[in-house]
């Protein structure tokens, strides 16, 4: 806060000009990077508060046009998920943590089964947040709006 207050001061006083602009923005910034270096990995929505956080996986050919869970018929290309836990009708969105992908899913049946996973998407869903080459991807799960069905 004290070095804002001095930059805007700073900035201010003498006058807002490229001589200014270079002393107390790009040189701080600069000696910064040097000391801390960069990181090559971005850092994605770190400001989101992730309900779950785990392995995610997808189902497709093998389920498609069977009944699900919740009722529903379930298509391989529609935006849905399973959750072991989530009510049916919740809009999650899912964001894939290795590439910074995100996807918005309702969950319409209940699962994964298989341990250590916390969703299952359908195949639509994984192509969009890029994981069908691996078959499962670490995610974070951040509910939009909570499902009424059970």
């Amino acid at each position: 806060m004290r070095k804002n207050k001095r930059l805007l001061n700073g900035l201010l006083k003498e006058g807002f000009n490229a001589g200014n602009l270079v002393y107390y923005y790009i040189l701080p910034v600069g000696c910064y990077l040097l000391a801390y270096g960069c990181t090559a990995k971005p850092v994605y929505r770190s400001e989101v508060k992730f309900y779950q956080v785990g392995m995610a996986s997808y189902y497709a050919e093998k389920f498609h046009g069977r009944l699900t869970a919740c009722g529903d018929v379930f298509d391989m290309n529609k935006l849905t998920a399973a959750h072991k836990k989530l009510p049916c009708g919740t809009k999650v969105r899912v964001h894939n943590l290795s590439n910074g992908e995100n996807v918005v899913v309702i969950i319409n049946d209940r699962g994964p089964f298989k341990k250590g996973r916390i969703i299952d998407l359908s195949k639509e869903s994984a192509r969009r947040i890029d994981m069908i080459e691996n078959g499962t991807a670490k995610v974070g799960l951040e509910i939009i709006e909570w499902g009424d069905r059970e």
